[in-house]
């Protein structure tokens, strides 16, 4: 199936829409590696709301048909992507890979050699569409709040290549 997918920046009355795909999709791919101390629902949807509420000046969407289906977000003041959720019903089909190649687009623009992030370590397919998009393992650590159960994360990182070298002449 081949779908016309669009990205964009983000626009502040679609915070709501957004927020609700990162919760599902959290729910869906993250949820079952988080030990039942660590996954509060409630926690969490409050937290993606706020991290899309605080950072939609740095947000991308993906959208098909008008519909909002994914969104990437940059952390401000350094290469860092806090955030890449695509809804379930259409993951597998490239439009994570859209968001985070146009991501990185930027960033280079913006003058960055190399782009970091994090997921979970037990989140195989997560690392694996990371390593496939180019992302090498920098390192494992421990993660969670205090007094909470701890998880293992993985920290990711992408050597940039922009272009350099004498224009071409015109002829």
């Amino acid at each position: 199936m081949s779908l016309n997918l669009t990205i964009r920046k983000a626009v502040v009355s679609e915070i709501d829409v957004l927020a609700d795909i990162a919760y599902v999709a959290w729910e869906r791919d993250l949820l079952p590696f988080l030990s039942e101390q660590a996954a509060s629902r409630s926690a969490e949807r409050h937290r993606l709301s706020q991290a899309v509420r605080e950072g939609i000046d740095r947000v991308i969407v993906g959208e098909i048909n008008g519909v909002a289906v994914g969104w990437c977000q940059r952390a401000r003041g350094r290469a860092y992507i806090p955030f890449l959720f695509v809804t379930p019903l259409v993951q597998n089909q490239g439009v994570g890979s859209a968001l985070l190649k146009r991501m990185e687009s930027m960033l280079e623009l913006e003058g960055a050699d190399r782009i970091q992030l994090d997921t979970l370590a037990d989140n195989v397919r997560a690392v694996n569409f990371y390593q496939h998009q180019g992302y090498s393992i920098l390192a494992l650590r421990q993660e969670g709040a205090p007094g909470r159960d701890p998880h293992m994360g993985v920290r990711l990182e992408k050597l940039l290549n922009p272009w350099r070298g004498p224009l071409p002449d015109d002829e």
